[in-house]
């Protein structure tokens, strides 16, 4: 595998090299270069931001940190920000004849070309070389630029309001900003927050609460506690079924100083079917770590039980220098303890600095699907090898700091477990005023010849989650029209949900469903609950939160809790459910059957079994969410005693081993999810 720079190879080779003093510099590295200038308001401070001090009798404390932050062992709050300068240069700009020796160039780097740099001599807007569309172009500053993209995206496309579009209730309190999710074994809600400086719930010690469970029945919220800072980390659900949330940023000491550093972290929280209460029972962190500082980094349980864990930033400070980033992956095992190593990721080099949050998928055949920032690949993790290099997707950025949302369509032996994935909206760069993108783009990576078919939605959108449905229609809800993610970085918000049906003919996919009334921006979640309705909240684009509205931040951090209710849901529907639902067994092994027996309504025609895996939820990635439709015998048509002989998957290739909710829908109207674990 070729790698982009030798800078990276290096900052790879061993864990040691890519701790934080490498990473950050000592703290006597910076002092002394600093011309002291004045205080910023935000916190930051030292030479990557412009020379600022601390004010020892302000909020933050007087001392600089070497993460460039005050009170010597805090950060600020403050994101990654990519910002949209260079998105503005001309296609073939002013070049000297200079070939980059690491593989930066353009006008931040000191005018080079890439020559036959072996990623491509295309450099990009952000001054990367490569060969992807990213880099030949818009913004593209010399090399084989293209005027045009070679296929261009659709614009918007209406999508006929559906006949039944659901509704949206506001029905509880979230109790701490919702930046990530996770529907647990219990049947309640995991919410997990970074470090702030307000919520709605306090630990016993007294300190503001930064994790939460909340009961979607009875609507009740409890703290939970945690070690290490959890701020943009990623996650995934063990073959245990407890969820993971790996990474993280540092501490905030001015905050909590009972809350440590979370960049290298690994947080466990475990639920049972039988635990039938939120009982406050807060993540475990035993200690072991990441091999490396990982902010912004996505993570996948495979077939095997490990997990795989993927990019993020070494210290989230400027993702345009390259000493900033982690593009590399590492394995751990089933029970969450790291490998020890970090190996440099094709896709991830090549995209810097559109290289975190990637999206991935497991594949019927044990590889997995990655998206980043245009580009993909079907990727086999035990050999660190590219098995096929998939096509660019048309239009803008999909992936952070202008996210879409990515889907895999439920698989089913109808087609042998294929996989189809579709990936929509996104934006053009990481500021407030960047267009977003309508387009959708939908792949089946296995297939002989496999090609991006585009369609898409009535509007550009950023930050929109997809999420499937128990009848395995697909929910695309939340996000904007403008800007980007980031604190302050959205307007504009899409208050209306759509409804995906994949098995309609292109162009008749979309419908539009019901409209909310909450703007749903920066760190707002979605997710489906064993009622087959889908629990929507969040949004905190601002850097502390704050309640009231004004006119720098028009948006501020909400708590509300929403319940969508599909269509197979409304009206009579509600009353169709199947009932008395019991499953032989909650140990669902791959390649055997188990039992579901059921009560009909009467003269029921159809029986479909679903099996559900939500995944870990934030920044509208749902990292390992999957769902099976499963095969069934038995069904008499017209009779309200059923027993059915369900088939389980055929292997852990098709349904890693983890927690899963089983569906029964009846004429399309599902009963009452029940948690079964797959191994």
């Amino acid at each position: 595998m070729v790698v982009s720079t030798a800078k990276i190879v290096r900052m790879m080779e061993s864990v040691e090299e890519i701790k934080y003093p490498s990473s950050f510099g000592s703290l006597s590295d910076q002092i002394p270069t600093v011309q002291l200038r004045a205080v910023r308001d935000d916190g930051r401070c030292g030479k990557d931001f412009g020379g600022a001090t601390c004010d020892p009798k302000g909020a933050y404390g007087g001392c600089c940190s070497m993460y460039g932050t005050p009170s010597g062992t805090t950060t600020s709050a403050a994101e990654p920000v990519i910002g949209p300068a260079t998105s503005s240069i001309p296609p073939q700009a002013t070049a000297t004849a200079k070939v980059t020796t690491d593989g930066t160039c353009g006008t931040t780097n000191n005018n080079e070309v890439c020559g036959n740099w072996p990623n491509g001599n295309c450099c990009s807007a952000y001054g990367f070389c490569g060969s992807t569309s990213a880099h030949c172009g818009g913004g593209c500053q010399s090399g084989n630029c293209l005027n045009a993209p070679a296929v261009a995206a659709p614009g918007p496309s209406p999508a006929p309001l559906a006949p039944n579009g659901g509704s949206f209730e506001i029905v509880g309190q979230s109790g701490v900003p919702a930046m990530h999710a996770a529907l647990m074994p219990n049947g309640k809600v995991m919410f997990l927050d970074k470090l702030e400086n307000y919520t709605q719930l306090k630990t016993a010690n007294g300190y503001y609460a930064m994790s939460s469970e909340y009961d979607p029945v009875t609507h009740a919220v409890v703290p939970l506690t945690y070690l290490t800072n959890a701020f943009c980390s990623g996650g995934t659900f063990l073959a245990d079924g407890r969820v993971i949330s790996v990474g993280g940023n540092a501490p905030l000491t001015w905050l909590d100083p009972n809350i440590g550093d979370g960049f290298d972290a690994i947080r466990y929280l475990g639920r049972s079917s039988s635990n039938k209460a939120p009982d406050g029972q807060g993540w475990s962190e035993p200690g072991n770590k990441l091999a490396s500082a990982r902010w912004y980094a996505t993570a996948q349980t495979m077939p095997d039980g490990t997990v795989f864990v993927a990019s993020g930033s070494l210290n989230g400070l400027d993702p345009t220098v390259l000493a900033n980033n982690n593009p590399t992956y590492e394995i751990l095992s089933p029970q969450a303890v790291t490998q020890g190593k970090n190996i440099p990721m094709d896709i991830l080099v090549k995209n810097q600095p559109y290289y975190m949050y990637p999206f991935v998928h497991l594949l019927n055949d044990g590889n997995l699907f990655v998206f980043v920032s245009k580009s993909a690949q079907v990727f086999n993790v035990g050999s660190n090898t590219i098995v096929k290099a998939l096509p660019d997707l048309p239009g803008e950025y999909r992936t952070y700091p202008n996210t879409g949302g990515s889907v895999m369509m439920p698989l089913s032996s109808k087609n042998n477990w294929a996989p189809d994935i579709i990936i929509c909206g996104g934006g053009a760069y990481q500021d407030i005023t960047s267009p977003t993108d309508p387009s959708c783009g939908r792949i089946q990576p296995l297939s002989d010849n496999p090609k991006w078919e585009m369609e898409s939605m009535p509007e550009g959108r950023g930050m929109v989650e997809g999420t499937l449905l128990a009848d395995g229609t697909v929910l695309f809800l939340n996000g904007g029209n403008r800007g980007a993610q980031g604190f302050g970085l959205m307007q504009n918000p899409t208050l209306e949900a759509l409804l995906y049906d994949p098995s309609q003919p292109l162009g008749k996919r979309f419908t539009t469903a019901a409209s909310s009334t909450v703007p749903r921006l920066y760190h707002s979640v979605a997710l489906m609950t064993l009622d087959g309705c889908v629990l929507v909240t969040g949004s905190n684009p601002v850097e502390m939160p704050k309640l009231a509205p004004d006119a720098k931040d028009p948006y501020v951090t909400d708590f509300r809790v929403e319940k969508y209710t599909p269509p197979y849901l409304q009206g009579d529907n509600a009353n169709k459910r199947p009932t008395n639902i019991v499953l032989s067994t909650l140990d669902v092994k791959t390649g055997g059957q188990f039992k579901i027996t059921l009560t009909a309504p009467a003269n029921a025609k159809t029986v479909k079994v679903m099996l559900y895996h939500g995944g870990f939820v934030t920044h509208s990635v749902h990292m390992g969410h999957r769902m099976l439709e499963l095969d069934t015998a038995g069904w008499v048509q017209g009779q309200t005693a059923q027993t059915l002989t369900v088939t389980a998957p055929p292997n852990t290739k098709v349904a890693p081993p983890g927690p899963y909710v089983v569906y029964c829908l009846v004429d399309g109207v599902p009963g009452m999810g029940q948690f079964v674990q797959v191994s």
